[in-house]
């Protein structure tokens, strides 16, 4: 799938109409954003608790918050990029402090293009991050498999009194035999107690 074809779910977290209105001319440009907005951090973590977002852009501060610690939690504890928006006057110090956790920082205002190339960089790092999102889960896949099968192998050594090599050795055999993965034949292995 092509980069401009994948949509990504965009929050906006900002109490500043017109700000509000130039981001969303910004977004709607890119026909393959869909954008919600929010006004206040607790509306934004409530918004959350119900939807996966790939970008979060905060805009601060807030009514509630300076928005420093929503965009700290999402881009460290989820697979969302964060792009934080503040003052100039501020802008080292929050830098310092968000950069360790991947948070994007740009200072207010910011020109038009500068903000759009902010725009490729929460994609790029949204798409680097689904490609370790599926990388873990191949990963999780594939220990899972290993778990079964070893389990089902202490279960044929012990109710069948085969060593673990001989134990191995038959469910890959079982597994050839049969065209199925040797998965397959462990979760089989299990349900029956043994072989």
């Amino acid at each position: 799938m092509e980069l401009k074809q994948r949509h990504y779910n965009v929050l906006t977290v900002s109490a500043q109409p017109k700000f509000n209105e130039s981001l969303s001319a910004l977004i709607s440009e890119r026909r393959h954003y869909e954008q919600e907005l929010e006004e206040s951090i607790s509306g934004a973590k409530r918004r959350l608790l119900e939807k996966e977002f790939d970008f979060i852009i905060i805009n601060a501060p807030l009514p509630d918050n300076d928005g420093v610690h929503l965009a700290i939690e999402r881009s460290s504890k989820s697979g969302c990029a964060v792009l934080l928006l503040v003052g100039r006057d501020y802008y080292e110090r929050v830098f310092e402090k968000v950069c360790p956790y991947g948070v994007y920082t740009l200072a207010k205002p910011s020109p038009k293009q500068l903000v759009t190339q902010a725009f490729d960089w929460l994609e790029s790092t949204r798409e680097r991050l689904m490609s370790f999102e599926k990388k873990s889960a191949n990963l999780e896949d594939k220990m899972q498999e290993i778990r079964l099968i070893n389990r089902a192998k202490w279960l044929m050594i012990e109710k069948d009194s085969m060593s673990e090599e001989e134990a191995h050795h038959m469910i890959e055999k079982l597994a050839m035999d049969k065209c199925v993965p040797k998965r397959t034949i462990a979760e089989q292995i299990i349900r029956h107690g043994g072989i």
